[in-house]
């Protein structure tokens, strides 16, 4: 699916609108819309995601998500693979403990974006399982959930003096 498109598709709408405003006005908007192109790119994006997590949540058995592949979404629908533990009657991991699902955005650099989704496929899972179960695993393993302790801590004064 090609977003820019639909964004274009607002910047005409916003060059129409203004138009009648003078040149003045029209180019300040087209300004204001190019700077806002990231934004209106993202929140794309968390509407094409909500509405693949809403069209989850309603069919059962089934996963539907959203990639990104060279900034562009395409949507994958997937029978969600049964857990081992639920069908021992056991919760699943973390499922205890959840009182219900939240949202997070997470930027990484395209380097380790690469490497988590290479992980991923490896692994036969999405991209958020895939982070969610690690860090599941780096929070419950040795040491997990304990805050680390920071060299400098706010108010703590460093003196003596430096000889150069």
């Amino acid at each position: 699916m090609e977003l820019s498109e639909y964004i274009e598709a607002l910047h005409r709408e916003l060059a129409s609108i203004t138009r009648v405003a003078g040149e003045d006005t029209a180019r300040a908007a087209d300004m204001v819309a190019q700077a806002l192109d990231p934004s209106v790119r993202l929140t794309l994006l968390e509407v094409l995601s909500a509405a693949a997590a809403e069209i989850t949540a309603r069919l059962e058995g089934t996963v539907v998500e959203v990639r990104l592949t060279g900034g562009d979404p395409s949507f994958v629908v997937q029978a969600a693979a049964p857990d081992v533990r639920a069908e021992q009657g056991q919760p699943a991991a973390g499922e205890a403990d959840d009182a219900g699902m939240a949202r997070m955005t997470l930027r990484l650099p395209q380097s380790l974006k690469e490497r988590v989704e290479a992980a991923a496929t490896a692994d036969g899972v999405s991209v958020n399982t895939w982070l969610a179960q690690a860090a599941r695993q780096a929070l419950d393993g040795p040491g997990g959930g304990q805050p680390r302790q920071s060299r400098h801590r706010l108010g703590q004064r460093i003196t003596g003096y430096a000889v150069s």
